[in-house]
């Protein structure tokens, strides 16, 4: 849970201190009759992460009153996600059918006691006598039912000698209660079907109102934690454990508001709409903002409770942006994705003057990301390009290959269009190029100037792969049906082709296909001979540029040009000038250059920051991604640390005191909360771990666990040496200096 704490750890924290509780109990309470969303992470972040964080204990505990709608498939469901996210629930799983018994007891009680009913009004007249909010309602004659008259009924009812809807049982409360829900609310209904656990022995079943607060006081829960729409039924909560007198400690009831996102639908009613009219393509379609679509489309765990985190637990009800939870998976794969070529549309380019074949050397990581790790590509005469990285009439700012201009395969030489072949059609199906022997990258002596790197694969060993792009499910931000469908939610590609070590070597399940976007291998339909990949998200805000949504009125927005479709507008003289400087004299990449040169105030803020003495290239990542983002939201006099404050930051990056990953932990603090970053680090102990004598025993209990990983390394899967670096830094909370990492994970695994 996020440090800031919110209302609900507010009162769970003075309710420990006061002493009204010697510990904290939780519960997360689904309905099993759908599959869990979106919605439910955030309440098991909420439920789970409260508790952990006050050294409590948190159930799990299936909600299962309704017999109709009920399936074992669903309580497995809601279980994988719980254990997906990274939570462990108290004990075993429980539901609500455990307590029946007691339940039943319970209504008796209040029978006796005159505070229940049996009704027999229809639900018409049920309705018609509830009143309105501005007229009271009016009380059932059957209310003048003796004690032992209900007992009976209510006994019978039980017993199935009843249809349903004959009889119903009501607390006795306020007829002219302004709180509509305290009407006489009901509390037991008919029910003439098989429960999945009970079987037939119940004909009754109890309602919401009457289960859920006596199960919470029977398993000892402390908080009760609901989404605002169960606010007016607090009271009916309140008056069924004080009317019953029981013996405290007693649960209460607090309300926090839902979770709602744009261009989504969270409505069981409606997902099972979309399930079972064929919409979609079962509960964990990759379009569905349920668990296991997220899963299958390839969001991690990590990402889901990161967004969790940072929509934060709100009192009032509001709509958060699906490109925030887009951010957080982006930002999670920017540094575990390798990254991989991937031609979607392939278009054939023939090298004339290359003969014979050769494997080109390339990192799955940039150098920013502190992971090892790379694979041989191999490059040949006939090689294929993306269809979209070729342009026989190119429009202003077009960088990749034209018959005028050349371009950079990625990682490998520069070629030049000699001769475009089409079709009878007019259709351009293969290019006639030279490539430049001089010109390899990172060997390159050539000094032709390009401006752009494309993706390629080598024709003869190139492997074939299904590509799944998906987009958003529905194409309005506020849908109401399926009538709001986005008709291209789902494009396939059959044809796609990809370089053989994503398949053969298979050094992780998500890649960034660059220039695309990240991709995960489907956990269903993957095989060696028929790959699969999901989309899970674009490299940018692709729907941002659809919508055209108008910038702020500020000097900022006014000066940034917007991206269309893959190509931007042309760079003014001035942001020339400042691209090759970062990209000549300050070895910035591409990209962070490019960013930076466009938007005046990023750039401003980086020189200033830059005359405090670090390091270019690191002050510059963390200028183009984390003080961009700030900005996105406020304006640069609204923000609570300066250029100096970021220099500082970087310079113990670069005195290796902390890791990147701490420095965006501490970034974060600083956004907040205006803290000197040094003192940041200094007072949550965040100083990174150098000593190879505290790291080396973490490695060998890491190495211990995965002996299965030790052997395929040994056996020649050198990929997994990333594995255990990534396991070494997590373990330490990414204290550990990366560098020191690398190099005793690759000593322990060679010894």
């Amino acid at each position: 849970m996020n440090e800031n704490k919110n209302f609900l750890s507010a009162i769970v924290q003075e309710d420990l201190q006061s002493q009204k509780y010697k510990e904290v109990v939780t519960r997360f309470p689904p309905e099993p009759n759908g599959f869990p969303h979106i919605g439910h992470a955030k309440s098991i972040f909420i439920n789970f992460g409260i508790a952990k964080e006050y050294n409590g204990r948190c159930h799990l505990r299936m909600d299962d009153t309704n017999p109709t709608k009920e399936d074992t498939k669903y309580v497995q469901a809601l279980q994988d996600a719980v254990e997906w996210l990274g939570y462990k629930w108290d004990g075993e799983v429980r539901f609500t059918s455990d307590y029946f018994d007691a339940l039943y007891e319970y209504a008796k009680q209040l029978i006796k006691m005159g505070k229940a009913y049996v009704d027999s009004l229809s639900e018409e007249e049920i309705r018609e006598y509830r009143g309105t909010v501005t007229e009271a309602g009016k009380r059932s004659k059957y209310a003048q039912r003796s004690v032992e008259e209900n007992l009976d009924l209510l006994e019978r009812m039980k017993q199935g000698e009843f249809a349903e809807g004959e009889h119903i049982l009501r607390a006795k409360i306020d007829m002219a209660s302004p709180n509509m829900k305290m009407r006489d609310p009901l509390l037991y209904r008919i029910r003439h079907a098989e429960h999945f656990r009970t079987g037939a022995k119940w004909k009754i079943y109890p309602m919401y109102d009457f289960a859920h607060c006596l199960s919470d006081y029977i398993e000892g829960i402390t908080h009760s934690f609901c989404t605002l729409e169960f606010e007016n039924n607090r009271e009916i909560y309140d008056w069924v454990l004080d009317t019953l007198e029981l013996q405290p400690p007693r649960p209460y009831q607090y309300e926090f508001a839902r979770l709602n996102i744009n261009y989504t639908v969270m409505s069981k009613r409606k997902l099972l709409e979309l399930v079972e009219g064929g919409y979609v393509n079962g509960w964990d379609d990759p379009r569905l903002p349920t668990i296991a679509g997220y899963r299958r489309k390839g969001y991690t765990p990590e990402s889901i409770l990161t967004f969790c985190d940072q929509i934060g637990v709100a009192k009032a009800n509001s709509v958060v942006d699906v490109s925030q939870l887009e951010f957080c998976i982006r930002d999670d794969l920017n540094t575990k994705a390798p990254r991989v070529l991937c031609v979607l549309n392939p278009l054939k380019v023939t090298i004339e003057n290359y003969e014979g074949q050769e494997e080109i050397d390339a990192p799955y990581y940039p150098h920013d990301i502190p992971k090892e790790g790379s694979r041989k590509i191999p490059f040949s005469r006939e090689i294929y390009i993306d269809k979209e990285d070729f342009n026989e009439n190119p429009p202003k700012g077009y960088y990749r290959l034209t018959p005028e201009q050349p371009v950079r395969l990625r990682h490998g030489y520069i070629i030049t269009c000699k001769e475009v072949i089409k079709d009878a059609n007019g259709e351009v199906i293969e290019i006639k190029a030279h490539y430049h022997p001089d010109s390899k990258s990172g060997e390159d002596t050539s000094g032709i100037k390009v401006r752009s790197a494309i993706q390629w694969v080598s024709a003869k060993e190139a492997k074939k792969v299904e590509v799944r792009l998906y987009d958003r499910l529905f194409a309005t931000d506020a849908p109401e049906g399926i009538e709001d469908l986005n008709p291209n939610s789902l494009r396939i590609i059959k044809d796609a082709l990809i370089e053989p070590a994503v398949i053969l070597e298979q050094p992780d399940e998500r890649f960034q296909f660059e220039r695309e976007g990240y991709f995960y291998a489907d956990p269903v339909d993957y095989s060696k001979e028929h790959p699969v990949f999901n989309k899970i998200v674009g490299l940018k805000d692709s729907w941002g540029k659809k919508k055209q949504r108008q910038p702020r009125k500020s000097q900022k927005t006014q000066e940034k040009k917007v991206q269309v479709d893959g190509e931007v507008a042309p760079m003014t003289p001035e942001q020339e000038v400042l691209f090759n400087k970062y990209t000549q004299e300050l070895k910035l990449n591409n990209e962070v250059a490019n960013t930076l040169a466009r938007d005046a105030q990023l750039s401003a803020f980086y020189q200033e920051a830059l005359t405090h003495q670090c390091q270019a290239i690191n002050l510059a990542n963390m200028v183009a991604n984390e003080v961009a983002r700030e900005l996105k939201e406020q304006e640069i006099t609204a923000l609570k640390f300066n250029a100096q404050d970021i220099a500082e930051l970087i310079t113990m990056v670069d005195e290796e005191k902390i890791s990147n990953k701490i420095a965006k932990q501490v970034f974060e603090e600083m956004a907040k909360s205006g803290e000197n970053p040094t003192k940041i680090v200094e007072e949550k102990g965040l100083i990174q771990i150098s000593d190879p004598a505290q790291i080396a025993p973490i490695i060998d209990e890491i190495i211990a666990k995965n002996p299965d990983n030790v052997a395929k390394f040994k056996a020649g899967n050198t990929k997994l040496l990333g594995f255990f670096v990534g396991q070494t830094l997590k373990a330490t909370g990414g204290k550990a200096n990366p560098k020191v990492v690398n190099e005793l994970v690759a000593q322990k695994l060679q010894a």
